[in-house]
């Protein structure tokens, strides 16, 4: 099979500045791989994240590395999966472009690809101030969603507890789930603290309480919080499969949350939940601030992992952020994300 690959690069806008610890994104860079074998055609996203992805580089040598990659892809017809393995994006959006290639629009054969079943999903409440989140947590309720993850750690720490109190007021842990993203901002001197002022209001689980690569504080966390926490940026970076068993067997978390563009592209997020798997460990999936191109691949891909039958909310209603997002058939009703047919 003779291939052809292509390069393209666009800018997404958000709709509203993103929020989290680490900063506030207005903008967001991808470059999608478009491959052709003369009469199919097939497309995938490579969505790097500034400081924070492995593979984020400057935009001139990372178009440059995936160049290579997709030239050497093209003429062996074989993604090489080791030498792409610290590259996740790149990894995601040539499996993402094969399998376009491959199966045309329905990725997988799964009860969701043929849009007969919707994945359950969270409400995202970005970071700002009080009353903006307020008003954001009203807006996914009133949508809605009975599960809401808020991104916390940007403003004063009792602010937030305050918020979190009003909506156990309103809403019975019954009626919202919720679970909160600290993105790594609690110091480990305050982490134990605030988790168990949080465990008060009935919380799901924390994201990343304290910064990635403190694995001996981070098993400390695990092993005395009353809340269960969840792995993120701790995965990125972790991509063999002998020292991804290694470092879930120190820290022993109770979930860890899988992005593709990264931690592994879909090959390395299998890697991931099936080691997890046979540890007791949860899993979800979710998005990574991808156009619709990769929101798509995302959803499907979830579905051919755990089945037809999803009934944990998935990370995925990332696509409504952005003003120039790209067309797909995916849309969200109410707190269900579905493939339109």
């Amino acid at each position: 099979m003779s291939l052809r690959c292509t390069l393209s690069e666009k800018i997404l806008h958000f709709k509203q500045p993103a929020g989290t610890s680490r900063g506030v994104y207005t903008t967001r860079k991808i470059w999608l791989v478009h491959l052709s074998d003369g009469q199919r055609t097939g497309v995938g996203e490579c969505a790097p994240l500034p400081d924070l992805s492995c593979d984020a580089l400057p935009d001139d040598e990372y178009a440059s590395i995936l160049k290579k990659f997709c030239e050497d892809f093209c003429q062996s017809g074989e993604i090489d999966y080791d030498a792409l393995r610290d590259y996740p994006s790149m990894l995601f959006g040539l499996e993402t472009a094969l399998l376009n290639l491959q199966n045309g629009d329905r990725l997988f054969d799964t009860a969701f690809s043929r849009g007969e079943v919707g994945i359950p999903i969270n409400g995202l409440v970005w970071m700002g101030n009080h009353e903006e989140m307020l008003q954001r947590l009203e807006e996914k309720l009133a949508k809605g969603f009975r599960c809401v993850k808020l991104k916390i750690g940007a403003i004063d720490f009792d602010q937030e507890l305050d918020l979190i109190k009003r909506i156990r007021d309103r809403f019975s842990f019954h009626e919202v789930e919720l679970r909160v993203d600290a993105n790594g901002a609690f110091p480990y001197d305050e982490a134990l603290y605030k988790l168990e002022l949080l465990s008060q209001y009935n919380i799901h689980s924390i994201e990343q309480p304290i910064r990635q690569g403190q694995w001996a504080f981070m098993a400390d966390l695990c092993r005395e919080s009353p809340l269960p926490i969840a792995l993120d940026e701790e995965l990125i970076g972790v991509n063999d499969p002998e020292m991804k068993r290694h470092m879930l067997n120190i820290i022993k978390p109770r979930f860890i949350i899988l992005k593709p563009s990264l931690h592994g592209g879909m090959s390395g997020c299998r890697e991931w939940i099936d080691i997890a798997r046979d540890m007791g460990i949860g899993s979800w999936i979710t998005s990574a601030l991808e156009s619709n191109i990769g929101l798509n691949a995302i959803a499907q891909f979830a579905s051919s992992v755990y089945g037809d039958h999803i009934t944990m909310p998935q990370g995925l209603g990332t696509g409504q952020l952005f003003t120039d997002n790209i067309p797909m058939p995916i849309e969200i009703q109410k707190d269900r994300v579905f493939i339109k047919t």
